[in-house]
Parts: C-alpha cells; structure tokens; sequence
C-alpha cells in the first residue's frame, strides 16, 4: 500500500497509522515467527503501553488469535505489509549479533553445524526451518525448561515450561506442517524419521553465545501423529546461579533448613530427596554439597545427566549405552575412596542395594527416589526388595519437596511483561522433612500404618508439606490456588 492509501485506509477504519521506525518489538507477546507469519508485530512504548500494528487489517484470524492471547490492555494501530516486513528484518538485523545458536547433531561439533538466529530464520527457504529455529530462540529467551510440539487435529501446537507451567505459545494450522516440524526434530536429534509407531529418545547440542546448550529429545506416537518434547539444558547458565547457592537461596524455611544441614553433615547414613519430575531435588541436593563442600572430603556423583559443574566435586555421567549404569558407577565409585556420595536417582533394586550397602559401610549417600510424600519413600524401597531393617539402619532423613511459584513483585499478581502475564515470577521450594529416630524406625520395621508414621514424624517435630505451603499464603508470597495446584489438599 502507499502513503496515500494507507492514510485513506486509516480513516475509514478509525484505526491510527504508525511510524514503526525505532518502536521497540515486543516479541515476548508476539514472538518473531508469528509476527512474520501474521504481518503483525507487538510494540511497546517509554511508558510500556502495548500496540498491536497490523500489516492486514482484515485479517480477523489474526485479530481473534492476538485478543485470545494477550491478556492486557493494548490497542491497534496500521501500517502497511512492506512496513512490518521491514521492521522485522530491522529487528533480525540488530539481533543477530546478540544472539545465535548452532546446532549440532548428537554429541560432537562439525564444520557444517547449523546456525540457529534470527538471521538464519529469516533467511531460510524453508518454513520448518524457520519455524523450528524461531521456537528454539523464543523458548531460550523466554527461561523454558521444556518445549511441547504438540500434533492436534487442526495442526501443531507449541507450548512452553516456565516455571513449571505450560503456557501457550503459538498454534500453525495444517498436519503437513506438524509432521514436517517433528521430522524436522528428529533430523537434528538424528532419530528414524520413517518410524512413526514407537517412541524415540535422543538429543542435540546447541550453542548461544558461545556456550553449549543440550536439548533431550522424546517423540511420541499420538492419535494426531506425534508430539515431540525438547527438554532444555543450559548448563553453563545454571552453573553460575549455582555459585553461591544455599538451601537458604531455594527459600526453605529456617527450621527446615537447620535440621536438613545437619542431615547433610553426618559422617555416615542415607539423606533421600523426594518428589515428583521437576520439583528441584538434584538442586536441592546440589546446595547441601555446596554447603559441605570444604574440600576436605572426596565427593563424587552419578548422575543422568550432570546438570551443573561443582568445584572439586568428582561428577560421573550415566551412558546406559556404553554400559555405565547407575549401579555399575556406583560399584566402582565405592573403590575410589569416597567419603559422600551423589547418586542423581535411584531406580532399580539393583542400585538402591548398593546405596543402602554405601551408607552401611560408612559413607554419606545423598540420593533422589519418586515418591509423593516422604511416607511412600519406605514403600518404594520395600517394593524394591531392600531389607526393612537394613533400610531404617541406613536412613537418616527424607525430605519431600515441591516449588512454588511465587507473586510476581513488578505487578504483585496482577500480570506484567516481567512475568509474561503470569502474575507470578520465579519459584520457591518447600518441604516435608521427616528426620528418623528410633521410635519411627520400630515402627516401621513393624510394617505400621502410614498414619502412625505419620504421627510419630509430627510429634518430632516434622511440618507437613501443605502447611509449608499454607505459610507462603499467609505471608503473601502465593495464592492459595498455586498451592492447591502443587500440594495435596488433606
């Protein structure tokens, strides 16, 4: 359109042109891959008001999709097509130099590893490259932890993790696409792009800034085609929030941290960290070495995989294809002189022998098990065939934990661009931590009900999870429908 036609067009609409010019993009509420799919993009004031600047002002789709998304006040404003097409090229420009990724297929680099920007998005003749690389930046930039592809029956969906929430992020209309996104995924994760009917596992190496990134792949057959999710793992990143951690930082409370680091300091016996997929146990059990990390004992992990790098800290990965397992690592650990010992999971009979055997034999083992709640932690261990009376004999301390996330501060609950319309902002942890003494290890050696146990723990002095939860309410720290989302309500 042209000047004149765009200012006609303007005032039979009564929608305002603007000047694009140096506007700053708001691609944290319209993200890059569909501003340039759209012929939209989302800009923000000095005073961080939202205008949505239409390329096609008869495009209700589009409208429909930008009012269902954005749950803020904003308003419309007009330019032409080749307008927004050159300010996005503008924005591709000033920000490639801030940000590129190259991928690498499986685990070493090569010459012909795939750059991952804004620039190779724009440039690419493809739009499943552009897709797919738009969606990896997006997802880095906004602090993901995982990407869903999901196959619907009207296309694909994408969401995001953050902070342990899927949020929507873009939906592309069409099953060609969708198959052509996750076969996209398996040809950079170096899967089998002709098997459909199984699960398939794999990953990939990217590099941002200079620093690698490890996205773990897992496809799924669905009854659309199949999903695919990309779990992110920024190692280099979390290392330097590691620096300095304690079970202070994680946001335990006082109490609960005090009796948690003396568990930690025990010259023998088994800490075990429970909780479901994502609830921060290796974290919290990266702050306890931290905090007894003097360099004066030999601390090795096993882990799958090592999610951050500690000073001083012997840390094994498990390559189940090469043989080494969690019990095969653990075997030869125990023959190279530890004094603590990290084992990420515990998940067979095989592995949760050796550990109790460890922590029998004069080491301190700090582990993980899946369990609801501390309580279930003994079924698990008995399911597995451990000896009761060895496991009590070994256990000093079970900590269940979940996060929460917390008010956002910026807006206090009310969604801001901080917290992406979220109203909370960043997580705290909070636990259950069940320390034993003899009367609860008599009590299960003799098999006694859970409300016993239960019973026992609380008369020493253990805190329940949901009232840990239920003081972060009281305090003004979270609503009471994010503890109800993570705790069990009694």
């Amino acid at each position: 359109m042209i000047a004149e036609n765009i200012a006609e067009l303007s005032a039979r609409l009564r929608m305002p042109c603007i000047e694009l010019g140096e506007q700053a993009p708001a691609f944290d509420l319209v993200s890059y891959a569909e501003a340039a799919r759209r012929s939209c993009v989302a800009v923000r004031d000095a005073d961080g008001c939202i205008s949505v600047v239409l390329g096609d002002p008869f495009d209700l789709d589009t409208q429909d999709w930008i009012e269902e998304r954005l749950a803020m006040p904003f308003r419309y404003r007009l330019a032409s097509r080749e307008e927004v097409s050159a300010y996005l090229a503008q924005q591709e420009q000033g920000l490639r130099a801030l940000d590129s990724v190259t991928v690498e297929g499986g685990g070493t680099a090569g010459p012909q590893a795939e750059e991952i920007s804004f620039e190779a998005a724009a440039e690419a003749d493809s739009t499943v490259v552009k897709l797919v690389s738009s969606t990896l930046y997006d997802a880095l930039k906004a602090g993901a932890s995982d990407v869903h592809l999901e196959s619907t029956a009207n296309g694909l969906s994408i969401k995001y993790r953050i902070d342990g929430v899927l949020t929507a992020a873009e939906s592309m209309p069409g099953s060609e696409l969708a198959e052509q996104v996750i076969s996209r995924i398996k040809v950079m994760s170096e899967l089998d792009i002709a098997e459909r009917r199984v699960p398939q596992d794999g990953r990939f190496k990217a590099r941002r800034d200079g620093r690698d990134i490890d996205f773990r792949v897992s496809v799924m057959p669905s009854v659309y085609g199949e999903d695919a999710v990309l779990r992110i793992l920024d190692r280099r990143a979390l290392t330097a929030e590691m620096q300095g951690l304690t079970l202070e930082a994680l946001g335990f409370e006082a109490g609960l941290r005090q009796r948690l680091s003396d568990l930690s300091k025990e010259p023998y016996g088994m800490l075990l960290v429970t909780g479901p997929t994502g609830s921060g146990k290796t974290t919290t059990l990266y702050a306890v070495i931290s905090e007894v990390n003097k360099g004066l004992d030999k601390i090795i992990t096993i882990e799958d995989p090592v999610e951050y790098h500690l000073p001083g800290v012997l840390q094994i990965p498990v390559n189940e294809q090469k043989g080494l397992t969690f019990a095969r690592g653990l075997r030869s650990i125990l023959r190279h002189d530890p004094d603590r010992i990290m084992v990420g999971e515990i998940r067979d009979p095989e592995t949760a022998e050796i550990a109790v055997q460890s922590a029998l034999t004069g080491h301190l083992v700090y582990t993980t098990v899946h369990a609801n709640n501390a309580i279930d932690v003994l079924g698990r261990f008995q399911h597995m065939g451990v000896d009761t009376y060895n496991l009590v004999s070994a256990l000093n301390g079970v900590l269940a934990q979940r996060l929460v996330r917390v008010i956002c501060k910026t807006c206090s609950s009310h969604g801001c661009q901080d917290c992406r319309n979220t109203g909370f902002r960043g997580r705290k942890a909070i636990g259950e931590l069940v320390v034993l003494n003899d009367e609860l290890r008599e009590l299960i050696v003799a098999r006694a009900p859970a409300r016993k146990l239960k019973e026992a723990a609380r008369a020493a002095g253990t805190v329940p999870l949901r009232d840990a939860a239920t003081a972060l309410v009281q305090a003004g720290e979270t609503t009471l429908e994010e503890i109800n989302r993570v705790t069990f309500v009694a």
